[in-house]
């Protein structure tokens, strides 16, 4: 068998949502230090093509063709993933559409293959659906094939100059949104804004973030707090970074740009539902809190304001924080 470091081609699924493909980066990123010389793929979505770029990671990113029940999309797939001569794979996916991908390969007959599908190489075997977080899972994966020192994500890759944008005093970023296809992960707005009501009265200004179809959110946080900044729309994935660690604390739904603020190091509490379980897919980061009702309608803003009573008054990143730095929240 080829010794890690010394294979020149190597490939790394990730498809999924953005809070995956975020947490999945320290996975990436070990890959990377495992395999220094390689020529190292990604195949991924196409909304994770700038964000892949930007860690620095890859030589090459391909984009996933999603091929469905299309015949010639999925012989093209498999001219392509044979002529690539990878000597292992990183399935970092582990779906039934990776899993088919491994097929397409050549499944045993085919190159390394890190992952749960039967009859590869390097096989994760565990219990579906794992009751392991993302993160623990991955890690577990990655030891199975020799890679064993896997810190969470580095995003310090992610920046930009935004401070001219934000508000003077301190404040609280507001991450109101989540999937539209899953509106029970959403904290109803008018919470949000109660929140930031309460906020300013203590001093703490709020900046409202999120995709151009939350504009509406941040308008309805607005009527309770009219002297919060909107920026829903107007922050890439590198500003929203910024925002975050200028942030004196952060507050969101269970969705990408939440996990984003954690990793970034920001103080992070996210609201769960019963729709998602947190002990899974909670965020990871050095500060990190999580609360959950398994309708969040009946989760109120003085329950809120008791988890981030501390970081209203003080920066955990200076006074430090009883969750840890590798904990998932509380």
């Amino acid at each position: 068998m080829t010794d890690a470091a010394a294979m020149e081609r190597v490939l790394v699924i990730k498809l999924g949502a953005l809070g995956d493909f975020l947490l999945a980066l320290g996975p990436m990123q070990a890959i990377r230090r495992a395999h220094p010389a390689a020529r190292l793929t990604l195949l991924t979505r196409t909304a994770y093509r700038g964000l892949a770029e930007a860690s620095g990671l890859f030589d090459t990113i391909w984009i996933d063709p999603a091929p469905k029940l299309n015949p010639l999309a999925w012989l093209a797939l498999r001219q392509k993933l044979r002529g690539g001569r990878f000597q292992r794979v990183y399935d970092l996916q582990t779906s039934d559409r990776s899993a088919a991908y491994f097929r397409l390969m050549g499944g045993a007959g085919g190159p390394q293959w890190s992952g749960k599908v039967p009859g590869c190489s390097h096989r994760h075997v565990y219990q579906a659906p794992s009751p392991l977080h993302t993160v623990d899972r991955q890690r577990e994966q990655l030891a199975v094939a020799g890679i064993t020192d896997v810190p969470l994500s580095d995003l310090s890759f992610l920046d930009a100059p935004i401070a001219d944008r934000l508000p003077a005093r301190p404040f609280a970023l507001l991450i109101p949104g989540a999937s539209p296809g899953r509106p029970a992960k959403r904290w109803p707005a008018d919470r949000f804004g109660a929140l930031a009501s309460r906020l300013d009265a203590r001093g703490l200004g709020s900046v409202v973030a999120g995709t151009d179809g939350e504009s509406g959110l941040a308008h309805a946080i607005q009527a309770q707090a009219p002297e919060a900044l909107d920026l829903t729309g107007a922050t890439s994935l590198a500003d929203l970074a910024a925002v975050a660690r200028a942030a004196r604390l952060v507050i969101g739904n269970d969705t990408g740009p939440t996990h984003l603020a954690a990793l970034a190091g920001a103080p992070t509490l996210a609201l769960f539902s019963a729709d998602s379980d947190p002990g899974r897919t909670g965020p990871r980061g050095p500060h990190t809190r999580w609360l959950q009702r398994d309708d969040l309608a009946d989760l109120d803003e003085a329950a809120v304001l008791a988890a981030i009573g501390d970081w209203v008054t003080d920066d955990p990143r200076l006074t430090g924080d009883l969750t840890g730095a590798d904990a998932p929240g509380r």
